[in-house]
């Protein structure tokens, strides 16, 4: 997760600018809004005992612009080719699914911070794909975890 303040808007200016005129503390702000969207879903548990509500919300507004065709701006994951791993980022979404990620403006730091996260991603994706047998390079797609229950559902349908 990644929070990048400096394309970050309020009340149409730049966040950075506006916390500037008020004389309010950069840092301080930059943590405790990523303290906030880092336990976000232990607050939902919080108030309703489970997470699958918001989950079950989510699902269902990307149903919605998938089906309606809407071609929504909303942040998704999605494949991308430039790490070579699955990032959340803004993107166009409709019929056919994400039409095109829209990159935000990122300073050098947090590029670097998004940098590292593919990193680490694409560093978990070895590890999981060194420990089921498959090949590092899946192409974008998911390693196949349960190849041999696909393998018998093969076998017995006569393939």
């Amino acid at each position: 997760m990644r929070y990048l303040r400096s394309s970050a808007w309020v009340g149409g200016c730049p966040a950075l600018d506006a916390l500037a005129q008020y004389d309010l503390p950069i840092e301080n702000f930059r943590r405790s809004i990523e303290r906030d969207v880092r336990y976000a879903n232990i607050a939902i548990i919080e108030g309703n005992d489970a997470s699958q509500y918001g989950i079950g919300m989510v699902s269902a507004r990307i149903a919605e612009i998938v089906l309606r065709d809407e071609r929504a701006v909303i942040p998704i994951g999605h494949y991308n080719p430039a790490y070579g791993v699955t990032l959340s980022l803004p993107a166009i979404v409709g019929r056919r699914g994400v039409a095109r990620v829209l990159e935000p403006a990122m300073s050098a730091d947090e590029r670097q911070a998004l940098q590292r996260s593919a990193d680490t991603l694409r560093s978990a994706l070895a590890h999981v794909s060194g420990a089921t047998g498959e090949r590092q390079d899946s192409g974008g797609q998911m390693p196949r975890l349960l190849s041999g229950a696909s393998d018998a559902r093969q076998s017995a349908a006569g393939s």
